[in-house]
Formats: structure tokens, sequence, C-alpha cells
């Protein structure tokens, strides 16, 4: 089938009311978050969460304000009572969202351990098991993967796994966030051309709008950032709404599809624990050796690397909105170009002699030898 059929059978449907209700719970989400955001900064400095460079893993050089997070949760909540019907979807996410923002409020003000917050992820995890939402089998090659027994813990490391991941690309100004809102786009284009669960659907538009309300504040130079409060519930709500809205699915896009929207914060995280392990420390002690990190270091500014991690999260989603048209080739051709992109990026930045203050540098020098000589 094609998109255009596709389309059109969304409309001889009579859904246009459903997207218009969809957009208005995007559009309340976004104004609640974004109205909210200032009382939030006021709130943080009453609080003392306040983020104050002490290291060179910090890029910014002045104190900001942490807890922006609430302001997100607000505008997913709030929305949510107002547009959506109660689910064990919206269960969960209401009990363990909310655990999970005070425990990153907690952190935002006292700096938590480790141990302590992924205690506290295990339960929340918890919550979504006991609602049902689990992970029980998956599709690969035309195989049909029952999980059984190891549903329940296969569930639960999704769960903590993309919390955490959310979590650690949290580095620069608006990256998490802006990363989040558009796997959550990803997921709600996926979701519409499925039509499988119109519920969490728009849960999934409500979680977007939410994420665009509080960007203005966090691009840089960010105002706010939204500290643990924000990473680590919009890391949780993402992986419950894609269990509910993809995983639950009895086709091989419901094993593919997160992968490819999540495949940024997965993989940057999984270097970074493997990193860390070889080197003897702790898989959450933190490091500058994050993928946005490298890219600063090779020369770019904060804006021009989380443009490139924008694009590349687009890219991934894009490709997973073709792999649920059955356009497997156009779905692997879209991830290629985007590695090969990334990849001579990636090459050209790492040589000194491509950077663009090098080149700049060496044609002036030219041009002072050039001159010189005239004058002789």
């Amino acid at each position: 089938m094609s998109y255009t059929e596709i389309i059109t059978g969304i409309f001889t449907e009579n859904i246009v009311n459903s997207l218009v209700y969809g957009i208005a719970a995007m559009i309340c989400a976004f104004l609640i978050a974004f109205t909210s955001t200032p009382a939030v900064r006021v709130l943080a400095y009453k609080m003392g969460a306040i983020d104050i460079p002490t290291d060179n893993r910090r890029m910014h050089k002045k104190p900001v304000p942490r807890l922006g997070g609430l302001a997100i949760y607000l505008g997913f909540v709030l929305t949510t009572l107002i547009f959506s019907e109660v689910s064990p979807t919206l269960i969960t996410i209401w009990l363990g969202g909310t655990a999970i923002v005070i425990l990153g409020m907690l952190d935002d003000v006292l700096r938590l351990k480790a141990v302590i917050k992924l205690i506290v992820q295990i339960g929340v995890a918890g919550i979504a098991v006991w609602q049902g939402l689990t992970i029980e089998r998956i599709t690969v090659a035309g195989q049909t993967i029952e999980f059984g027994s190891l549903a329940i813990p296969i569930t639960m490391l999704w769960i903590v796994g993309l919390t955490n991941a959310i979590n650690l690309i949290d580095g620069l100004d608006g990256l998490s966030c802006g990363v989040s809102a558009i796997s959550a786009i990803s997921l709600l284009l996926v979701s519409l051309v499925l039509g499988e669960n119109p519920a969490t659907t728009v849960l999934i538009g409500i979680l977007a709008g939410s994420c665009l309300g509080f960007l203005p504040f966090n691009t840089n130079p960010a105002k706010i950032f939204m500290g643990d409060t924000g990473a680590l519930f919009l890391g949780y709500t993402l992986s419950v709404v894609s269990i509910s809205g993809v995983l639950k699915m009895h086709t091989i896009v419901s094993f593919i599809i997160p992968l490819l929207i999540f495949a940024f914060p997965i993989l940057d995280t999984a270097f970074a624990f493997t990193r860390r392990i070889l080197h003897g420390k702790s898989p959450f002690s933190p490091d500058r050796g994050h993928l946005h990190h490298r890219l600063i270091d090779m020369g770019l500014n904060q804006k021009q690397v989380v443009a490139i991690l924008y694009s590349l999260c687009a890219i991934l989603g894009l490709s997973a909105l073709m792999f649920t048209g059955d356009k497997l080739w156009r779905s692997g051709l879209i991830v290629v170009i985007g590695l090969v992109l990334l990849i001579v990026n990636f090459a050209l930045l790492k040589n000194p002699n491509t950077r663009e203050k090098t080149g700049i540098d060496q044609m002036t020098k030219k041009a002072e030898d050039s001159s010189k000589k005239t004058d002789l």
C-alpha cells in the first residue's frame, strides 16, 4: 500500500476529528509547558537547583538553574487530565512518571548516588509490568520469538535502559529535549500510519508538545536546564509509550522501529558504558567521551553539534516511517545516507587540516607570505 492510499484511507474513515483533537492536545501541552517554565525557573533558584560549571564536561560558563523538567511534566500531566481517557499506559506514566520526577527533583538539588536512582528506576519499571505493559515477543526475519518468562526482565531492561539513555545524552543545551521531541514525533507519525492504538497516539502527541513548549528556554544559550527531573521523565515516558504503541504489535516493525527511532541515545549510551567499563570505571561515572563532546572538541560550537544530532535523529525517524510503509530498501537507504554523511563529517573534522579555522589560518599565512615577497 502506498502512502497516498494510506492517507486517503485515513480521511475516508472520518478520523479528521481525532486528528484535530490530537493537535489541540499537543497545542495545550505546548502552552502549559511554555507558560510554566518561567515559574519553574524561579522555583529552581529558590530550591538551590543550580548547575554550577565545575569540570570540563559542562559546556556552560555561568550557573544555570536546573529543574526545568518539571514544566515538561506539568504540560504532560495536566493535558492528559483534559484530553486522555484513563488507560494502563496512562496510569503507568502518572504513577511511575510522578515517582521519577520526584527522584529527579531530589537529584537536581541534592545530587543523589547512581545506585539510588537505579533502584527507583527499576521500581517504576515494575509499575509498567504491573499494568500489563510487557514486551512479550519480537519478529525477526519473519520468525516470531516468544520471550515467555523473560518478558518481564526484558521489559524492565528496555525501560531502565532508555530512561538512562535519554539522561546521558543531556550534555548540551537543548540536545536531550530536542532529541526526545524528534523521537516522539517519529513515534507519532508511525502510530498514525499504523492506526493501531489511538489513545497512545494522543499521549505521544502530548509528550511531543510538552517538549516543544520547554525547548525555547533550553536552546543555546539555555536559560534553564531540564535536569534529571526532565531527562528521566522523558526517557521513562518514551519507553512506556513505545511499548504500548509499537512493541505490542505482532509484526516485524514492532522490533525494528523503536531501535531506529532511539538509535542515537541507545548507541551513545552503549558505547559510554563499554568505554567506562574497559577503563575500570563505573558505567554510571560521568566522562567527556560522548559523541557531542567529541564533536565539540573537533571545533564545532554547541548550536552546530545539536543541529547535526537533531538531523541524525530525524533521518533515523524518517527511516522508521519508511519501514512502516514496507519500503524496506528506502528505509535502509536513508540510514546508509545518514551514516555516510555523519562519517564524512566526522572524518573531516577529525583532521585538523580540513577544519574551517585551520583552513582560514593557512590561507591567511599564505597571503601574508605573498605580501612580504611582493614588498621585497
